[in-house]
């Protein structure tokens, strides 16, 4: 993407209600949608947050099968999610926002039990060792979602690494979590929740063009 196409994208974001673009300090010191998400959709229904988002397919797909959901799409790249956010305004979804912000500050930007799901698709595996800590289903992650989730609250992982499927399996049994389903290839067994299988990623789709499993988990974490 050139960096013309890039900046008509940022200032478009500007102009867009669905998309928050706070600073660093913005979000640290006491942000102020924290704990009032229910106040910017103006409502009290469900929320439900995909860190890591992208061109924010996701966040709008669910949000359009889901008109009684709120769905907040988290990205630094905010040249990515103008698309889902721009899609969203075009389509009247009034259930989408998108916040452009780190996702090791998803605790700064949510209070606790605000959440009542969590999707992350398609992450950056990290495989390296020395990338470990950036793995967004490592055990600091993981305490972070769990501070802002509702009791019972689940989450979502849809990759096409199978070293983080089963990076994150270990450490679920091992941490002692629930594991609630799981499945190393969606589109070859039977059982999948519709919501994995219906709704493709365009990197997604191109992974499955060339036969790549997909693999995905659903779980609850006990802290």
């Amino acid at each position: 993407m050139g960096s013309k196409n890039k900046l008509k994208r940022f200032q478009e974001n500007e102009t867009f209600k669905n998309v928050i673009q706070p600073t660093r300090d913005e979000v640290l010191n006491n942000f102020s949608h924290k704990g009032k998400w229910h106040s910017f959709f103006g409502n009290n229904n469900p929320l439900i947050v995909e860190l890591g988002c992208g061109k924010g397919e996701y966040t709008v797909a669910l949000a359009r099968q889901n008109s009684d959901k709120n769905y907040i799409g988290i990205d630094i790249k905010g040249a990515r999610f103008w698309r889902g956010a721009k899609t969203a305004i075009e389509e009247n979804l009034p259930n989408v926002a998108f916040v452009r912000t780190q996702i090791e500050l998803v605790d700064y930007i949510f209070a606790a039990n605000e959440i009542s799901e969590i999707w992350i698709t398609f992450p950056d595996p990290q495989i390296k060792y020395q990338r470990t800590k950036h793995r967004m289903t490592n055990t600091t992650f993981l305490k972070r979602y769990f501070n802002v989730l509702k009791e019972g609250g689940i989450i979502n992982l849809k990759t096409d690494s199978e070293f983080m499927h089963g990076y994150t399996l270990g450490l679920l049994h091992g941490e002692g979590h629930e594991v609630l389903y799981a499945n190393h290839n969606v589109y070859h067994n039977s059982g999948a929740p519709k919501e994995v299988t219906e709704i493709q990623t365009f990197y997604e789709n191109q992974y499955l063009a060339v036969d790549k499993a997909i693999t995905y988990i659903k779980f609850r974490l006990n802290y």
